[in-house]
């Protein structure tokens, strides 16, 4: 894969959707002066100059809120990002339609015989035939008569891209939203123009490229590169934190990482297992004395369930990490006689967690992971349905939104409203003092900085069973609640559904943190960084040591990748302290500079390391020295040769 193409190509592409949804959004009277009223005659709504069907006035109206409670710039942001995933998430997908990812088998961006030309028009009966098959809504006369027009290809092309993002909606509702998502009025026009904003995504990345799903992690990167350099070096809002932290991580460091973390765990409890010999960066424990031979064997569980297996990513960023971690979890259930169609939704419910402060980040991660689980199971989404398959991959929210005390009137989970009871003092008393509430009034506290704070936010095991009760009741009002308990207990869904996560503790924590020091933080991350983690203050990554520890079983791992300064300067020395007192450094690879060639020279120079989450006094870790290599094959060479 080309990177330095992807490095050219997706600032532009960033441009391009932004100065086209610019131009979409001000035909609806969306401006950075603010938005002008539409007027609505009968089927027809008129605003700015621009003549629109009626049918977008509620859409227009959501928009024109979220104006009100966002800046311009960042409405823009927002649908420019979400339209540049969903364009490449069809674009790696069409590319793999003979095997069935798009079920019609027709490419939507492209025409394999004719670089400008669309096989979707070609082919566009039998899309549309297959499309309301998968349960989309359309007007099959009114589309077939834009066909036989021969002059309305633009507005053809234009439903039949809505319509596949109804599908997908389906099976990835984190990505592609509902009918009448707002995020659809603002899809410019001009969509089959040969300089159409998205054509650089089809006509300068070879299709080669897009057969790994990598490449999604990449083109991410690369798109927020001209925000990074514009925070870069200065005190960074919540909203910017994303940008100025995101790395992609090299694809050896994850192996090592993830062979390190999930096959250790597997391989210490089954020594024998044929999964070693799958792992080319798995490091063996080595020669140990007996003592150390002993403990280990007492940290050992005796037996394991696959399912049984938790790994976290806290900063899962695109989800390289958590899709590698899928690549190891596969091998282990195939070893235990599972069935193979069965593996691949049994990873994605029982064994894989990810968080991040970045929602366009945590969208591709789980559409990462469909993809992955999607090559394991051809018919993945038909047989769950076209429903979508339950991931546990989130976008931290934050509460301060919430009004806990009116949500919980409106859920009425005691059921005194629909028994129509009269609620005397005493009633309420006991509504007030309903351990539930408390807990909701506590997450709401926990999460008001969650964009800033992210997986730094600590919720104590002693309230996991509760979340996972009270989740599964809000869950199930979500679904087959009243018309006042439905749509209010979605909204609490999201800080349960977060607070699940960091309540639990996982046998192998994995990360590339973000790197921030304290002159990066805002006031608010500064402070709390300051009292809740006074041994790693100085920069993020730091704090995630200590915190992935803390998210780790007492003989679970953690494996990271950070900057190398925790090693040697002396504000790090409590750390130091605390990690070669109270757990294990099993194995670490000083890579120093160079380590990233994405970003290349000296400017970033690490450390790979796993922990355990234990202490052994007398372990003898591995430790491989490679500051020599220059470049991330030099490097990832360099350890195999150490570890031959």
């Amino acid at each position: 894969m080309n990177t330095a193409n992807l490095k050219k190509i997706a600032p532009r592409a960033r441009t391009a959707f932004i100065t086209a949804i610019k131009a979409r959004a001000a035909e609806f009277g969306i401006t950075a002066k603010g938005h002008i009223e539409p007027v609505i005659s009968g089927e027809v709504l008129q605003v700015a100059g621009f003549t629109h069907p009626a049918s977008c006035a509620s859409a227009l109206k959501r928009l024109q809120q979220q104006l009100a409670n966002d800046s311009y710039e960042t409405l823009i942001e927002h649908v420019a990002y979400t339209w540049f995933n969903r364009f490449c998430a069809i674009r790696f997908m069409e590319l793999k339609s003979e095997e069935g990812y798009l079920e019609h088998g027709v490419r939507l961006l492209s025409h394999p015989s004719q670089p400008q030309g669309f096989e979707v028009l070609d082919r566009a009966p039998e899309v549309i035939d297959s499309l309301i098959t998968e349960g989309v809504a359309l007007d099959k006369p009114a589309l077939l008569d834009l066909l036989l027009a021969g002059n309305e290809q633009e507005t053809l092309f234009r439903e039949l891209l809505l319509g596949q993002c109804h599908r997908l909606h389906q099976a990835m509702p984190f990505l592609f939203e509902a009918i009448d998502d707002e995020t659809e009025l603002l899809l410019p026009t001009g969509l089959t123009r040969t300089d159409a904003f998205w054509r650089e995504l089809v006509d300068e990345i070879p299709e080669l490229d897009w057969q790994q799903v990598e490449v999604i992690g990449w083109l991410y990167q690369f798109y927020i590169s001209e925000k990074k350099e514009q925070v870069i070096g200065k005190v960074v809002k919540s909203a910017d934190i994303p940008a100025a932290t995101q790395l992609f991580t090299p694809n050896w460091i994850v192996q090592y990482l993830v062979q390190n973390s999930v096959g250790r765990y597997w391989l210490q409890t089954y020594p024998e297992s044929t999964l070693k010999s799958t792992m080319p960066y798995y490091i063996d424990h080595g020669e140990q004395a007996s003592e150390v031979v002993a403990q280990l064997a007492e940290l050992t569980t005796a037996s394991i369930e696959p399912e049984s297996i938790r790994v976290l990513d806290p900063a899962c960023g695109s989800g390289h990490i958590l899709v590698e971690a899928y690549n190891v979890l596969y091998r282990i259930y195939e070893e235990r006689g599972y069935r193979s169609r069965e593996i691949p939704v049994l990873i994605l419910k029982n064994n894989l967690f990810g968080l991040d402060i970045d929602d366009r980040a945590a969208q591709l991660a789980g559409f990462a992971l469909l993809m992955r689980a999607r090559q394991d199971d051809r018919r993945l989404f038909s047989r769950n349905n076209g429903c979508d398959i339950d991931l546990n991959i989130y976008a931290l929210q934050e509460s301060r939104h919430l009004n806990i005390q009116k949500l919980w009137q409106a859920l009425n989970l005691n059921a005194d409203a629909q028994h129509g009871q009269t609620q005397d003092l005493l009633t309420v008393a006991q509504a007030t003092d309903d351990p539930r509430l408390t807990l909701l009034k506590d997450l709401h506290q926990r999460f008001l900085n969650a964009k800033t704070l992210g997986s730094l936010i600590s919720i104590s095991t002693e309230q996991a069973s509760a979340i996972e009760e009270l989740y599964s009741t809000i869950q199930e009002l979500s679904k087959n609640g009243d018309n006042m308990q439905r749509p209010e207990s979605k909204k609490l869904l999201p800080l349960l559904a977060q607070a699940r996560l960091l309540a639990k503790r996982y046998d192998a924590v994995i990360a590339n943190p973000p790197y921030m020091g304290s002159k990066g933080m805002n006031a608010d991350l500064k402070e709390f960084a300051k009292k809740q983690f006074p041994n790693s203050k100085s920069d993020l990554f730091a704090i995630f040591i200590e915190r992935n520890l803390d998210l780790t079983k007492e003989s679970g791992v953690v494996a990271m990748i950070t900057m190398q300064s925790w090693m040697f300067l002396s504000s790090y020395e409590s750390l130091r302290t605390r990690i070669l007192n109270q757990h294990t450094i099993l194995s670490m690879t000083h890579l120093g500079a160079r380590g990233f060639d994405s970003i290349g020279g000296e400017v970033v120079s690490t450390t790979a390391f796993v922990l355990g989450n234990f202490h052994l006094s007398s372990y003898q870790g591995t430790y491989l020295r490679l500051v020599d290599g220059n470049s991330e094959a030099e490097k990832a060479a360099m350890f195999k040769a150490a570890i031959a």
